[in-house]
């Protein structure tokens, strides 16, 4: 049976390498949060209330993310052979969940508004909603090129980038408040800061079950795996092929080889060995396992369990 073991990232997982700037984005989300609540209780906003918690769901989120990482520090143990690396799944299960209890409070909150307008500033909506955007790009910046690294890292990107997006709403409903006094901008700019939140909710949440499901990773195509390992010489047939995610960046693969027996006899080493980089080098997974069998063994294992 072979085993192979592929190299790790710094930390343990690809989440690892980015958690100072995680703290950074932890950082400037918990900033932003506290002026927009600041900015909205003295403006009588709704969408800047709104971005708020969507700043405060940013904060929260990435910190679930951040404490998974570094629970996936920990070391394998007898009972958890993969260690904590499954945390990170179920941190971003979190983070998806967090962000749709904020999209119904959110929906609720602005068609109460249409029934009972409130006034509101518009000038000092606009100017909050502007240092809420600045502040969002210097995070999207900080985590450009970790959004495909895993889930985690992903998730926190795009809930920036919501934030982001629905600063975008408030400015707009702030200039429109300002230059032609319509209140009803104010609840329009918050259901549109809830629809922002929904389809990025939607794709974490569905990627996060499909690993948690342990389906097949999405990047690899197992009847491609099949067809380059039945196409080295001297194997026979391939079954039993599985293949899951134990978290974003650690695709894993199990499959059992039908060799011949001339093939064992050449050099099992060398034969094992040349099926592993064929799998590794052509789709990417370097942690496999597989068995070989000699012709006529699953014939001979049908029957015993016939």
């Amino acid at each position: 049976m072979g085993h192979d073991h592929g190299p790790s990232t710094a930390g343990g997982t690809l989440s690892g390498t980015y958690r100072k700037r995680l703290l950074w984005t932890i950082g400037i989300s918990g900033s932003i949060t506290v002026i927009q609540v600041v900015g909205a209780l003295l403006s009588g906003s709704l969408a800047l209330l709104a971005d708020a918690a969507h700043s405060l769901t940013d904060a929260v989120g990435v910190s679930l993310a951040l404490g998974a990482i570094t629970l996936a520090q920990r070391a394998p143990t007898p009972r958890r052979t993969f260690g904590f690396y499954r945390v990170e799944i179920f941190s971003a299960v979190l983070n998806a969940l967090l962000l749709v209890a904020i999209f119904i409070w959110v929906l609720w909150s602005a068609i109460g508004r249409f029934s009972e307008p409130v006034e509101v500033k518009g000038g000092l909506m606009f100017v909050v909603a502007v240092g809420g955007l600045l502040a969002n790009l210097v995070g999207l910046w900080l985590l450009r090129d970790a959004k495909d690294k895993s889930l985690n890292l992903r998730g926190a990107y795009l809930e920036v980038l919501g934030d982001a997006l629905g600063s975008v709403a408030v400015i707009v409903g702030g200039l429109i408040i300002l230059l032609t006094g319509w209140q009803a901008a104010d609840p329009i700019a918050s259901i549109v800061i809830g629809l922002l939140i929904v389809p990025r909710a939607y794709g974490l949440l569905r990627d996060s079950v499909h690993v948690l499901m342990e389906a097949t990773p999405q990047d690899v195509d197992l009847e491609e795996v099949r067809r380059h390992l039945l196409e080295e010489p001297g194997v026979v047939a391939v079954h039993d092929l599985h293949g899951w995610t134990v978290t974003s960046g650690m695709p894993v693969l199990t499959v059992h080889v039908v060799v011949t027996e001339a093939a064992l006899t050449d050099g099992y080493g060398e034969f094992l060995g040349r099926l592993q980089r064929c799998v590794g080098d052509h789709f990417d997974v370097a942690h496999s396992t597989i068995q070989l069998e000699p012709e006529g063994h699953r014939e001979d294992a049908d029957a015993l369990h016939g």
